[in-house]
């Protein structure tokens, strides 16, 4: 546990998290309207979308199953009979006056996620419930000096409100909770995750106590979008809790904002309680029930989710705790690796995944999904170190030259004439060759001094332009050296 340390003392901060994680769907919750991310304002808005009178919502059933599959991979309980109520209040960006959202009877109930943090360390923590609601419009201020416009191309998209207990208690768990419910959400194919595109976003509920006592009382900041800014939200919103409360103060319940330029929050408005928004049954929609049946041929659909995947890579790969969390931190890597190991050296396969390629994304700021070497090709690119067509060294300016062409290996290799030289007369000229310029390291060796052949070996393999067999090379000095 993290705390604080103030003038008369330490302070715990207690942290839960509402992450609205969109649903990946072509259509709205409940109109048929694109989702694409991206178009132009208000060319994607129904009827329905628009509040217009007399419009009747029809739930979008893949969304429904994108929620449940989601509540499976948060091991939640699956609500067979849930309920859509509004949620009543007044923005410019909700043109129906309410939020249909689900309260007291969500579809999904009460589940639990286990964290990882840098030390090692994992956690526990728990899943309140998981709602599907519908997301408002969206105001625009910045666009004429004395008018706001409204766009409602996100009127109606469907959202996932996962709700966490108030389990974290530092910004490193919060973050770490984040990635991981974004981790599930990918592999699922539930949610893009992308939260630069507002598809993942977090209201952050921070409040501070003395270790070991109740609850205080907590302040929401809205819709924070990455992880850095979580962080600093958090860090900064605990600290002025703290400055406020040893300062003889009280907090108040309130929604905040979080300033990124300036690093720290600032009041939006008084916090709501549940009943300021009226809540109450959508009579235009019949309570949600679920089949049995179906529900777990949708268990019997799901994909392998990251936990299971990390204890199998282990497993059957004979990984690293560190390299399997690595490349099972999203789908698309976890995917990638296991066709580049496809029956081949799988810790040499990690190796070139872990260290070659992702050191080359890094530098480029590229994704796995943009880059330019293909998971086939490395493959082919360990094939030719494994049937010595190429040393290791060589390996490393073929995979050099597949990054900058996207090409196959066995092209580079041919039009460069990189193929290992294991012609053994070849290598004897080069060895004699080393040998004759050197006699005094010779004689060293010859005095007990076997480490210098590694000393030979280097030079041969430079004379050959890397391209002799470095084995080849070991057996043949030493016979020549020391007989």
């Amino acid at each position: 546990m993290s705390t604080i340390q103030g003038a008369t003392g330490e302070w715990e901060i207690v942290i839960g998290l509402e992450i609205h994680a969109q649903v990946t769907s072509n259509a709205k919750l409940f109109s048929g309207a694109s989702t694409a991310f991206g178009a132009e304002p208000n060319s994607q808005v129904s009827f329905v979308d628009a509040g217009l009178p007399g419009m009747l919502p029809v739930i979008n059933a893949h969304c429904v199953e994108q929620a449940v599959r989601t509540g499976m991979g948060l091991n939640a309980e699956i609500n067979n009979y849930s309920v859509f109520d509004r949620k009543n209040y007044f923005y410019p960006d909700l043109p129906q006056g309410y939020q249909i959202s689900q309260y007291k009877q969500p579809v999904v109930g009460r589940g639990m996620i286990t964290i990882e943090l840098a030390d090692g360390e994992t956690k526990d923590i728990g899943i309140e419930r998981l709602h599907l609601e519908q997301d408002a419009g969206k105001s625009v201020h910045d666009q004429h000096p004395s008018m706001s416009y409204v766009d409602l191309n996100r009127s109606g998209v469907a959202l996932m409100e996962i709700v966490s207990d108030p389990d974290m208690r530092s910004a490193e768990e919060a973050s770490a909770y984040v990635e991981k419910v974004r981790q599930i959400v990918q592999y699922l194919g539930t949610c893009n995750g992308i939260m630069a595109e507002g598809s993942l976003r977090a209201d952050v509920n921070v409040s501070v106590r003395r270790p070991g006592e109740g609850y205080g009382t907590r302040c929401e900041i809205k819709n924070v979008n990455s992880m850095r800014f979580i962080r600093q939200a958090i860090e900064h919103e605990a600290r002025r809790q703290v400055d406020i409360l040893e300062d003889g103060g009280s907090i108040d319940q309130e929604t905040r904002l979080f300033d990124p330029n300036k690093g720290e929050t600032r009041s939006m408005r008084s916090k709501e309680e549940a009943h300021d928004y009226r809540y109450f049954p959508d009579p235009d929609l019949l309570p949600l029930e679920l089949e049995p049946e179906w529900v777990e041929k949708v268990r019997a659909g799901l994909p392998e989710l990251p936990d299971a995947k990390k204890a199998r890579f282990k497993e059957q790969y004979g990984l690293s705790e560190y390299d399997a969390r690595t490349l099972t931190s999203n789908r698309t890597r976890a995917d990638y690796f296991e066709t580049v190991a496809s029956g081949r050296d799988a810790k040499m396969a990690s190796n070139w995944v872990t260290t070659d390629l992702f050191g080359f994304l890094n530098r480029t700021g590229q994704d796995i999904d943009e880059s330019p070497v293909k998971a086939e090709q490395l493959g082919q690119l360990i094939d030719r170190i494994a049937d010595e067509t190429i040393s290791g060294r060589i390996a490393k300016e073929v995979f050099e030259a597949m990054c900058e062409t996207g090409r196959d290996p066995d092209a580079i290799i041919e039009e460069k004439g990189l193929k290992q030289v294991t012609d053994t007369g070849a290598i004897e000229g080069l060895v004699d060759q080393v040998i004759a310029e050197n006699p005094d390291k010779v004689a060293e060796v010859k005095d007990g001094k076997e480490k210098l052949l590694g000393w030979f070996t280097g030079q041969v393999m430079k004379a050959s332009q890397g391209k002799a067999n470095p084995q080849a090379v070991n057996e043949i000095l030493r016979q020549k050296i020391l007989g």
